[in-house]
């Protein structure tokens, strides 16, 4: 009898769970997801614990010995070219630049969330404005709009995220809205308005747990973009600021060590797209772990 339980479970997973359960299931089978995640956890535990575990202060320099190669018996990853450690400044280039990528998607998810909900769910005249204003923001590259908030408001790491939320606001917003307006006409949505539910309740209760979904599978999908952008302005002096260790900004500083010792000036960049990718994946594992199509 317990063998046939066991049968019937394994044949029928989704049985007793809730949805959130059975997406942590799903993604939990996938073994890119599983690889994805597990990179990920390791840059932001590696981050976390960057004064515990990097081997040298990543500020220290000389002079004496600068651009060592990959290997050396002083510098594992070799040194910068102010003979800094690079697996040093490496961990600790983590921090910022997951600040930098995780902080402008997790501030618009917030804003563009809320706005969109409301556009789509009051609709009218309050929708086509609020959609109108955002169509305005699309009609400039994320790119050029990020370097040009940035210029305007100047270097530093709180201005490249505000920039960086500005940029990403209106995309969360559309894709809020255009889901809310989806399901705003919906049985369950119009049974609570004619119960008499409030506008509030309805929207916290009905529509964001069937709304939440997409919008976060969206936000993961743009981290990486986010990475990339922010690594971008840094490399072009509009983000963080020598000497802090950051993967965008060692690029720009190491450009002209490119021929000496190009295996250590190419090292940040691998980060970054070690980071990007793995988001990139672990987002498309959780879009078809949200897919249920039986």
């Amino acid at each position: 009898m317990t063998a046939l339980s066991g049968a019937l479970a394994d044949l029928v997973p989704n049985v007793g769970r809730g949805y959130w359960a059975n997406v942590a299931l799903r993604l939990r089978r996938d073994p890119v997801a599983v690889g994805a995640a597990l990179v990920i956890v390791l840059l932001v535990l590696a981050a976390i614990f960057a004064p515990v575990i990097a081997p040298a202060d990543p500020y220290k320099s000389s002079m004496l010995r600068r651009l060592r190669p990959i290997g050396d018996a002083a510098y594992l990853l070799g040194s910068d070219e102010l003979g800094r450690d690079m697996t040093s400044r490496l961990i600790y280039g983590g921090r910022l630049s997951l600040l930098m990528g995780l902080s402008p998607v997790f501030l618009a998810l917030v804003i563009g969330a809320g706005i969109g909900v409301t556009a789509g769910y009051v609709g009218g005249w309050v929708n086509m404005l609020v959609m109108r204003v955002v169509d305005v923001f699309f009609a400039f590259p994320s790119v050029l709009l990020a370097i040009a908030l940035s210029g305007a408001l100047g270097a530093g790491i709180v201005n490249s995220i505000v920039s960086l939320t500005v940029v990403f606001v209106p995309a969360i917003t559309r894709v809020a809205e255009s889901v809310t307006t989806q399901i705003r006409h919906h049985d369950y949505v119009e049974a609570a308005r004619a119960s008499s539910a409030g506008a509030l309740r309805i929207v916290g209760v009905h529509v964001l747990r069937n709304v939440l979904g997409p919008i976060l599978v969206y936000a993961t999908s743009l981290i990486s973009v986010s990475m990339i952008l922010a690594s971008g302005l840094s490399f072009l002096g509009l983000g963080v600021k020598p000497p802090e260790p950051e993967w965008g900004l060692m690029l720009n500083t190491l450009r002209t060590a490119i021929y000496v010792q190009p295996m250590v000036a190419a090292l940040p960049g691998v980060m970054i797209f070690l980071t990007s990718i793995s988001f990139n994946l672990f987002s498309d594992a959780m879009r078809s772990a949200m897919e249920v199509r039986s």
